[in-house]
């Protein structure tokens, strides 16, 4: 099933996504602190790096914002296709934050695996606490994020994923050293080398989507469907010989080969063509807007061949 798309402007989605980042900043600011004060006094490894992650998420969120607010501004005249590249700017920054946190997080963990950790029981604290924020806040940011089409704030959704993972294994390694220091005294450091590669391992993907839609990357086949659809529900529009769409920010631009009847005047092509780009833009609000070219149809060019040979022969 193709994905359902807001009816949102451009500028209301941009506010749309500021909003779940100036909130999502604001919590991980609560957590990261509380992390980190937590992880310092209980000489925890596992919270510590948890604390960490959640510093790097302050800093992804704040990336988000900047990212989506400069993305919100209308296109002018050195910009005419908007200022959406910020976004997938913002998306693919995320991303390298994600792995500067990934492998300063694995290496403070495995510089202490060889030493045995004893922990209070008021370290669980703040986990508990994250696990609960994280699921509202990863819900909100998925489902925010497919309707304004955002990668970047759908990157960092996928972030707090990832942070409630790495807030799961901290959980783990606590509860072991906990349950049995003796035998498990060394769980806490480990969940902190296994926290680091998971938020490597993510940084890797997210930038791996992001220099995608950079590269001007084909949208999935069911969208070039429904642009061929609307555009060929306009009279006068007899087929679409090429059809290619590059995404520029929360939107996509389109470029169309137009096929019609060639015994039509220049100035009826031409309507045509504005018709098919009205109803494109109209009934697909994810489409920024379409550049259509006027082609013969080769059907109509071979019939109209076909009759004049016709013609002559009699």
């Amino acid at each position: 099933m193709p994905q359902a798309h807001s009816a949102l402007t451009l500028t209301e989605q941009a506010l749309a996504g500021r909003r779940i980042a100036v909130l999502s900043v604001s919590v991980g600011i609560l957590l990261a602190a509380l992390k980190l004060f937590i992880g310092y006094q209980s000489h925890s490894t596992s919270v510590i790096s948890d604390g960490l992650e959640a510093s790097g998420d302050v800093l992804c969120s704040a990336i988000v914002y900047l990212g989506l607010w400069l993305a919100g501004k209308p296109a002018d005249q050195e910009h005419p296709y908007g200022h959406g590249r910020y976004e997938a700017l913002a998306g693919l920054a995320v991303g390298g934050v994600l792995l500067l946190a990934g492998a300063a997080i694995f290496w403070h963990g495995i510089t202490g695996t060889n030493t045995h950790s004893r922990l209070p029981a008021y370290a669980l604290y703040p986990l508990f606490l994250a696990v609960v924020l994280k699921i509202f806040l990863a819900g909100l940011k998925f489902r925010t994020g497919r309707q304004i089409s955002s990668d970047s704030l759908q990157a960092d959704a996928w972030h707090d994923i990832t942070d409630l993972l790495s807030t799961a294994i901290a959980l783990t390694a606590v509860g072991a050293t906990l349950l049995d220091p003796k035998r498990f005294g060394n769980a806490d450091h480990v969940g902190g080398v296994l926290i680091g590669l998971i938020v490597t391992g993510l940084a890797v993907q997210v930038m791996h989507r992001t220099i995608d839609n950079l590269l001007d990357t084909m949208p999935e086949p069911e969208k070039l469907a429904e642009i061929r659809k609307q555009a060929l529900r306009v009279n006068g529009a007899l087929g679409i010989e090429k059809c290619f769409a590059r995404r520029t920010g929360l939107r996509y631009h389109v470029d169309l080969h137009l096929e019609v009847d060639p015994d039509l005047t220049v100035r009826e092509s031409h309507d045509i063509a504005t018709q098919v780009r009205v109803e494109v833009k109209d009934n697909l609000p994810w489409v920024a807007d379409v550049l259509v070219h006027v082609e013969p149809s080769p059907a109509m060019v071979k019939l109209n061949e076909d009759s004049s040979v016709a013609s002559a022969e009699r």
